[in-house]
């Protein structure tokens, strides 16, 4: 993907607002991956949360399934609260005592979701690591670079001392920060939010993953500093063949470096599709609707188009498609009964990757 695709897609925001409703589409269910024949890295199925209120269940998350090719790397995208960042907490059991957690999640075949807490610690940074939107929030501000890091590197390598500083340093290194042995002595307040990202990363790095998860990494930096991290990330994949999640609400970078995006709304999977598939023709209305909120670069100055409507609270979810209040083509099916994920094909094409949750998918 190149920023000619973004380009693309921004094009054509006006051909999008004025086609309505999707077309083209076949309803059937997307193919099942049995274990014999899964080459998934990451498999997940029919993943749900709720949170205990201490009164009430809340659901948050509602049947997430999706699959990770090693080597991959998927973009997750869609507005606060739809559940992108909790997916992913929920895979490394992060979500605290109040999370009810269900579904199958398998890493490599194995399944991940069984493991008790004790089992969970030697997935989380050694197998799956996840670095986090700020840097400066995440890092211990009364402690060193080098002892943090050093640390990641005791906890999942087993090194001490002389070997473990040579490592942080090594790592350091990896992730483009000049001066790498000074820098261990550095505070993070001494450093500048890209270079604390990249500390981050190297901390990520340490366990030598096998998926990374990166929640949001860009958020606070500048456009400059942004693409030398994504750079960075593309690299360090390229190196190792690790699997990238990378959780967005900017389009742009998402189409620039992702090979899969899934758009979620309200704790669905409303649509999955290959990248330059979902850029270049988005079949949910929810798509469409954040492609068509896109500023037009090239055409005259004009007013923002918004998505009409709020989303809805967790405990106040519509009978049927959660987004038909705000969609201007539902249908009484719409609002009475909820689509599942359905095949989505080109006219004239064949393609089992593009999947939307729309009721427009019926024959």
């Amino acid at each position: 993907m190149t920023t000619a695709v973004i380009s693309h897609f921004v094009g054509h925001r006006k051909s999008w607002e004025e086609q309505s409703r999707p077309v083209g589409l076949t309803r059937a269910v997307a193919p099942e991956k049995t274990e014999s024949s899964q080459e998934a890295l990451l498999s997940i199925r029919d993943l749900r949360v709720s949170f205990d209120t201490g009164s009430h269940l809340v659901p948050v998350l509602h049947g997430v399934d999706l699959d990770l090719l090693r080597g991959e790397t998927l973009g997750v995208v869609g507005e606060s609260g739809c559940g992108k960042s909790v997916t992913w907490m929920a895979v490394m059991r992060l979500l605290g005592n109040r999370a009810r957690i269900s579904g199958q999640i398998r890493l490599e075949g194995e399944d991940i979701s069984r493991f008790d807490e004790r089992a969970m610690t030697r997935v989380r940074g050694n197998r799956i690591a996840m670095i986090f939107q700020d840097p400066s929030s995440s890092l211990n501000p009364v402690q060193t670079i080098g002892r943090q890091l050093t640390e990641a590197i005791r906890l999942h390598q087993g090194l001490r001392g002389d070997a473990a500083r040579a490592e942080a340093v090594r790592l350091l290194e990896r992730v483009n920060i000049p001066s790498a042995r000074t820098r261990l002595s550095a505070w993070p307040h001494e450093l500048s939010g890209g270079m604390n990202q990249r500390v981050m990363i190297a901390m990520a790095l340490a366990g030598q993953p096998e998926l990374l998860v990166a929640d949001e990494p860009t958020t606070a930096l500048d456009v400059t500093i942004q693409a030398q991290i994504l750079d960075l990330l593309q690299d360090l994949q390229k190196e190792t063949g690790m699997g990238l999640v990378l959780i967005s609400h900017d389009l742009g970078v998402i189409a620039q470096v992702c090979d899969r995006v899934m758009v979620m709304y309200a704790g669905r999977v409303v649509e999955q599709a290959p990248a330059t598939a979902l850029f270049t023709q988005p079949r949910h209305p929810y798509t469409r609707g954040l492609m068509a909120a896109l500023p037009d670069l090239d055409g005259p100055v004009s007013r923002l188009r918004a998505i009409a409507g709020t989303v809805p609270s967790p405990t106040a979810l519509p009978k049927g498609c959660s987004f038909a209040p705000r969609c201007q083509a539902r249908t009484t099916l719409c609002e009475e009964s909820r689509p599942g994920l359905l095949l989505a094909l080109p006219e004239g094409h064949v393609n089992d990757e593009h999947t939307v949750a729309c009721w427009e998918a019926r024959p």
